[in-house]
């Protein structure tokens, strides 16, 4: 989800890259020529360290204009409080999604999943670790169910599984289903394998049955279970008194004529082969996919059979589309593209503001005469150094009502921004809360995976500093303080009022 939240799966499982700084050259060469469909996933690289963050976080400081912060020093704009941070138990994991539900946040990590007590935001308190390792581990919650993506060709669907080639047909990799009643005492119940994994998928609440809508790419035709073509999306379904029954029941084709083709014809543009992230509004029967090349629009009335009504590419400024946020009025949708997957140094000048950054669309029309509509491009304003992996990632509303458009969004080391799109055609940040570099040497891996608002507080996931909580008192999302939720999982955007 996380939508979540990695992008660029290259899928070759037997190699990874083992250290940040044999990425750097690869990244930049890959930013500077050739396809972005090559970039590797952020999993590719190992966390950077710097100093570990304690819970005594420092107040910080507003940066000056064209500043960058020293390494590790944290600043923040004047309407953000930095509350509490728990470090990473295993620096070495790369944190990734989140999921809320009650007086618990649930953190998802290539290693695992935490789970946290957020009853007082200040405090919040680690209340269990569970060890499963799988890539990326994108998490959702319902009722006492956990969800986990798995997208690392793994030796068996266990969680004492280790790594192996997805070339062999008895690798697995899909969804894992955790009992959650026992907070303290997770247990795993089932499994379901999905063609080329779960990179992430997408909670669709139903009446008996909860359906998944699992996103995948990148297929080969050396893979058994991941061979081309992958048009379409896996939908699990999972029946609410029987979820050990759940199974995949549909696979629908969104791309029947393939979608983007990639490079040569398009130059530096991914070729989609499968999504990335969808992003549900349940109330509005509405879908909006983030599918490599394409954005979509899709009705999901019959949920089994989504329909694709609108789709957009964007072939001068768009790498890979990696996911979507509706607005409330739902008449917007902003999409993110992940230039560089997640592990390059994009947020600077050579890059400029419109690549890798949000795409602002207006939804138009009625039915199924809708279109997605481009009105302009986000990104974050704050230069960022080139050792630092910055852009565009994972955000949820801020849910302020009254016609206003605002959002919180993670920027990997670009850190945290709160900005408004009100007015689609002119975007601006209007808070933020970062660190300095992990690292002032080389390219370092580290920054907010994800970072959302639920119940007042602004909760972000740390690939290498962990959960940090922050506030945000501003007049323009005051209102956002009243609104209450007992489940938030940001793919499965709910309706707030």
């Amino acid at each position: 989800m996380g939508g979540h939240v990695s992008s660029f799966h290259t899928r070759v499982r037997s190699g990874r890259v083992g250290a940040a700084v044999a990425a750097a050259g690869l990244l930049t060469a890959l930013l500077t020529a050739g396809p972005a469909a090559a970039t590797p996933d952020p999993g590719d690289l190992t966390p950077g360290s710097g100093n570990q963050q304690g819970a005594g976080l420092a107040d910080g400081r507003e940066l000056a204009p064209g500043e960058i912060p020293g390494q590790d020093e944290i600043v923040h704009s004047a309407n953000i409080k930095p509350l509490a941070n728990i470090p990473s138990a295993d620096p070495a994991a790369i944190n990734s999604d989140l999921a809320f539900q009650g007086r618990y946040a649930y953190a998802g990590s290539y290693n695992g999943f935490t789970i946290y007590d957020i009853a007082d935001p200040k405090a919040p308190k680690t209340v269990t670790q569970v060890l499963c390792p799988g890539g990326q581990n994108d998490i959702s919650v319902y009722g006492d169910l956990l969800f986990l993506s798995t997208d690392s060709s793994r030796s068996d669907d266990s969680c004492n599984s280790v790594s192996q080639p997805a070339t062999e047909k008895s690798s697995w990799e899909g969804i894992k289903i955790f009992d959650i009643k026992d907070k303290k005492n997770p247990r795993y119940i089932k499994s379901v394998e999905t063609n080329c994994g779960s990179h992430t998928h997408t909670l669709v609440p139903g009446g008996r049955d909860i359906y998944l809508y699992v996103a995948s790419y990148s297929p080969n035709e050396a893979f058994p279970d991941c061979k081309p073509p992958h048009d379409g999306i896996s939908v699990v379904k999972v029946p609410k008194k029987a979820p050990t029954q759940a199974s995949v029941v549909a696979f629908p084709i969104l791309f029947p004529d393939g979608g983007n083709p990639g490079a040569p014809t398009n130059p530096g543009v991914s070729k989609t082969t499968g999504c990335h992230d969808i992003t549900v509004l349940p109330s509005k029967n509405l879908a909006a996919g983030a599918c490599m090349g394409d954005g979509i629009l899709f009705d999901i009335s019959r949920p089994e059979q989504p329909r694709v009504i609108d789709r957009v590419q964007d072939n001068v400024n768009f790498a890979f589309w990696h996911s979507a946020t509706f607005n409330e009025r739902a008449n917007k949708v902003v999409f993110t593209d992940e230039l560089g997957g997640g592990g390059g140094p994009t947020c600077n000048e050579a890059t400029g503001p419109n690549r890798g950054a949000d795409g602002i669309y207006d939804i138009t029309g009625r039915g199924d005469q809708r279109k997605l509509a481009f009105r302009s491009y986000f990104k974050i304003p704050r230069h960022q150094a080139d050792t630092e992996n910055c852009v565009a990632h994972n955000g949820s509303l801020i849910p302020v009502g009254g016609g206003r458009d605002i959002m919180v969004q993670a920027w990997y080391q670009g850190g945290v921004s709160v900005w408004e799109f009100t007015d689609s055609a002119q975007p601006k940040e209007i808070g933020y809360f970062e660190r300095g570099p992990l690292t002032t040497d080389q390219l370092g891996l580290g920054g907010s995976w994800s970072a959302y608002y639920y119940n007042g507080h602004i909760y972000s996931n740390d690939i290498a500093k962990g959960l940090d909580v922050l506030r945000l008192d501003d007049w323009r999302t005051e209102s956002a303080k009243w609104v209450r939720l007992d489940r938030l999982n940001v793919q499965s955007q709910p309706e707030y009022r």
